[in-house]
């Protein structure tokens, strides 16, 4: 279980101000995970593969002032996007069962490699089955992209993985005379995850990922991956002015919202005078000094996280029936273009 700050055992103590919830969860094995009501006091637990993710945090923070986030990323297996998309599964739902586990009323998968991998997985487990809201980040992208576009053509970059999974595809499929172009980027999360957002080999990287969506006549481009929005000076650079670039945290965030508000766990304590917790699986000093860099001041005191990997080691896949090792998520469409 993730340590809260405060706890004893077998119950999380979740405090905003002056008001404290206690929620209790039995811990049971993986797959059989004990029912629980969320509570409109809890945090809201978001996760990625690293630092990407904290893109969409922000937006949360941002549009969401009074709502206490658990971030996790995962260092120690991250980047996911060359990895199968088994342990992609793995990994995604071993986290989300320890944030479960915690105590957090709602899900956020601010990945979009997880997001193609495990969405319809997590949905059944945690939604349908414990109340608990899950929300990914792909529909959003895609929705303000469509919304966007002037000439039809949009442009996607993303991870190996999302683009193998034709989840953009898949979603853009219900937009009549659309044409849509991906491109693998797989290097610019190598680049984030060292805190290089600029210099020569990043320019020239760019330009060869990017030269191909520039001849297709691309008006907008997706940035598949929450670490891409990071780079944003690079490709606006090689795209030009004329070319609409989308990241899903904003939109992601919208959805975070409407969905607090419909499921009426929007927090009752309007008081942000709490600390956000940041965890890192892997090395935690190095993910708080680019955590700090790319998100500021609030992001203190990054905590090692190990419960993920010692309460189920890597390449423990016994919980997973084959057709959710092998098969990719699509993403229902529902994909209602907004104008804000």
């Amino acid at each position: 279980m993730f340590e809260g700050n405060n706890k004893s055992a077998g119950k999380t103590t979740v405090s905003e101000s002056h008001n404290t919830t206690e929620q209790t969860h039995a811990r049971t094995p993986w797959g059989t995970l004990a029912p629980i009501t969320p509570s409109a006091s809890a945090p809201i637990g978001v996760f990625d593969s690293g630092v990407g993710g904290l893109t969409v945090a922000r937006a949360i923070m941002d549009q969401l002032p009074y709502e206490r986030i658990i971030y996790v990323g995962d260092t120690a297996h991250g980047p996911y996007g060359p990895l199968k998309i088994a342990q992609v599964r793995a990994n995604a739902l071993r986290i989300m069962d320890e944030l479960v586990d915690s105590g957090v009323k709602m899900l956020v998968i601010a990945c979009n490699t997880a997001s193609a991998a495990v969405l319809r997985d997590a949905r059944e487990r945690y939604t349908r089955q414990y109340n608990i809201p899950v929300i990914e980040v792909i529909q959003p992208a895609a929705r303000r992209a469509l919304a966007a576009t002037r000439n039809r053509t949009i442009g996607v970059i993303a991870t190996e993985a999302t683009v193998t999974s034709r989840a953009y595809e898949d979603t853009f499929a219900i937009a009549p005379n659309l044409r849509v172009h991906s491109v693998a980027c797989p290097r610019f999360v190598e680049f984030v995850e060292r805190g290089i957002t600029s210099g020569p080999e990043l320019l020239q990287t760019a330009q060869d990922y990017l030269q191909p969506l520039k001849d297709a006549g691309v008006d907008t481009l997706v940035l598949g991956c929450t670490h891409y929005p990071l780079l944003t000076g690079v490709i606006s650079y090689i795209m030009g002015e004329d070319v609409t670039l989308v990241s899903s945290a904003d939109e992601t965030a919208k959805d975070v919202y409407r969905e607090l508000l419909t499921g009426g766990l929007e927090t009752p304590v309007l008081n942000n005078q709490f600390e956000h917790e940041f965890l890192a699986t892997g090395q935690s000093e190095t993910f708080e000094h680019l955590a700090r860099r790319f998100l500021g001041p609030e992001v203190t005191n990054v905590r090692h996280t190990s419960s993920v990997a010692e309460r189920f080691p890597t390449g423990s896949l016994t919980a997973l029936t084959p057709d959710m090792m092998n098969t990719h998520t699509r993403i229902d469409p529902q994909l209602t273009p907004t104008k804000d």
